[in-house]
């Protein structure tokens, strides 16, 4: 026996019940328990479809769908993070690493600057203004994209949504410059290192909310071939 379209249909708002949002688990999931379900009717051909499907979910244990969901999070947060050092990488190759040096040359010269608090709370409101701009209008593209598909991907998630996470990250590191002459003994290694920290900060940041949004498309249909669909 073989699941018909409405009891696949019911499966999926079955994991929706059990708190799992994203689409792409959803499916996993559904497509575990169609085998379960089917499996189980190979020896009780008479077994309905409840009392099968309750059967396949008590296999998951006391925490239901938790435990798959934390495993896809961790796996998608994983890809993510690939996605974000192989941009990285590219920073430090040319030709893109002579403007890596460049801005590494602009941190090392202001934080070695007597004006230090001065261009460090310029350059906190420019920083801030633009994380703040980039971080909403990709919450809104992801409502939006949300919208049109009636779908929410983890991937897609992390790539619109993660962004948010290293800018804070970042301006609440930039916070410290101010703090520099009272905490630290100024020397040229303390400030190449520093200096090499925010190049590293404001790379990320970029790359965040600029470099992979802007290839979401391509990654998403990576992932998932059933995304373009």
């Amino acid at each position: 026996m073989k699941l018909t379209e409405p009891q696949i249909q019911d499966l999926y708002a079955f994991t929706r019940q059990h708190f799992v949002e994203h689409y792409d688990l959803q499916t996993e999931l559904v497509d575990h328990l169609a085998n379960d379900i089917e499996t189980q009717w190979q020896n009780q051909p008479k077994l309905s479809f409840e009392d099968a499907k309750n059967k396949a979910f008590k296999k998951f244990g006391i925490f239901g769908f938790m435990d798959a969901i934390e495993q896809k999070q961790k796996a998608m947060n994983k890809r993510y993070r690939g996605y974000l050092w192989n941009e990285i990488k590219k920073w430090f190759e040319m030709p893109q690493i002579v403007a890596t040096i460049a801005l590494y040359a602009f941190f090392y010269i202001t934080f070695s600057s007597k004006f230090t608090a001065i261009f460090s709370l310029i350059f906190y409101i420019i920083i801030s203004g633009w994380c703040i701009y980039k971080s909403t209008q990709l919450n809104r593209q992801f409502r939006k994209r949300k919208e049109i598909s009636n779908k929410k991907w983890m991937l897609e998630e992390l790539i619109f949504k993660q962004a948010g996470g290293a800018s804070l990250i970042f301006m609440s590191q930039l916070y410290n410059v101010f703090t520099i002459p009272d905490k630290f003994e100024i020397n040229t290694l303390f400030l190449l290192l520093f200096s090499l920290a925010f190049t590293v900060l404001t790379l990320i940041n970029y790359i965040s909310l600029e470099v992979i949004p802007n290839k979401a498309e391509k990654l998403l249909n990576e992932t998932y071939p059933e995304f373009s669909l």
